[in-house]
């Protein structure tokens, strides 16, 4: 295959989501659409980073919302108790959370199936516990506020503006993803995802690779989770908790494992559904877990790859 041909696979699908995202504040009647946008594009890059690990590595994790409450914090407690810029604190909370999946990493990715989601569930939960006791820096349950990220001057404020911060940013990490997965990693993931003892027969580090991919994913929680803490203006230790993890593996299996462009579907499906569902007051869970029942039930493989393979089975 060419270089011009491999460029063309690789910046297509990044081409066609940032003109997703150009295009879409052509039909929004307010600025609170650029919120759900904003939040869409927000959680999509969390969902990115964990279908790396869960849809091409093959790695179960029950606790990402833990790196989600890392990265959040970083800019809530930098500024507020250092005096550090939040751009920096963004970036110091991403490699905090990248050493962290590091440390965690080592011994738990050696564990299988139920044992591993077990054991990044107590992870989740242990990252929780720790931002709601530790009240002299985190707030406690209560939360604490953020200051407003500032560039060169300009205080970002305004779900316009973040809106454009969180579409580009989502763009660049969604192009990331296809590199990496069209890269030899990628390739040695997906072999481990099919069998790790013949990806070991290959010449494959299995540990390293697995290892690699967890900090990336933590890494891109991380910087989603800074981005929801100074868009909102507050966080709370909820961020880390248990359900937050649990909405982005839905996020993740709902829009397709192994999927870069299912995680954005994914994650707008998760985001914007409950919106919608407002209007039916005390149904809007029973019908959200409904609608999610329904998708998984006649799209199995999730929303992207389903569709996918019916539209090609109807060309033919």
């Amino acid at each position: 295959m060419s270089l011009r041909a491999l460029l063309e696979i690789r910046l297509l699908p990044a081409i066609l989501v940032a003109a997703i995202v150009i295009i879409l504040p052509l039909f929004f009647p307010s600025a609170y659409y650029y919120r759900i946008g904003a939040l869409v594009f927000i959680f999509a890059l969390a969902v990115v980073g964990l279908n790396l690990l869960m849809g091409f590595a093959g790695q179960v994790s029950l606790g990402h919302a833990g790196f989600l409450g890392i990265g959040a914090y970083s800019v809530a407690i930098g500024p507020v108790h250092f005096g550090a810029p939040s751009w920096l604190c963004l970036f110091v909370g991403a490699i905090l959370s990248g050493a962290v999946a590091f440390a965690v990493g080592r011994p738990i990715l050696k564990l299988k199936g139920h044992y591993l989601a077990v054991a990044t569930l107590g992870f989740g939960l242990l990252v929780a516990i720790v931002l709601t006791n530790e009240a002299g820096w985190t707030g406690g349950p209560d939360g604490m506020n953020v200051p407003a990220l500032t560039l060169f001057g300009w205080r970002v404020h305004g779900s316009d503006a973040w809106y454009w911060i969180a579409g580009a940013t989502f763009v660049g990490g969604f192009l990331l993803a296809l590199n990496l997965m069209e890269s030899p990693t990628g390739r040695a993931l997906q072999a481990i995802h099919d069998s790790e003892i013949a990806a070991r027969v290959l010449g494959i580090d299995v540990a390293r690779k697995k290892l690699t991919i967890f900090i990336i994913s933590a890494m891109y929680a991380s910087v989603a989770g800074s981005f929801l803490a100074l868009f909102n203006g507050l966080i709370t230790p909820d961020v880390a908790g248990f359900l937050g993890s649990i909405e982005l593996v839905a996020m993740v299996v709902l829009g397709g494992m192994g999927s870069i462009f299912g995680s954005l579907v994914g994650a707008a499906v998760l985001v914007v559904l409950p919106q919608v569902l407002t209007i039916f007051h005390e149904y809007e869970q029973a019908l959200l877990g409904l609608i999610v029942m329904v998708f998984m039930i006649f799209l199995r493989q999730g929303i992207v790859p389903s569709v996918t393979v019916a539209l090609a089975g109807w060309r033919k």
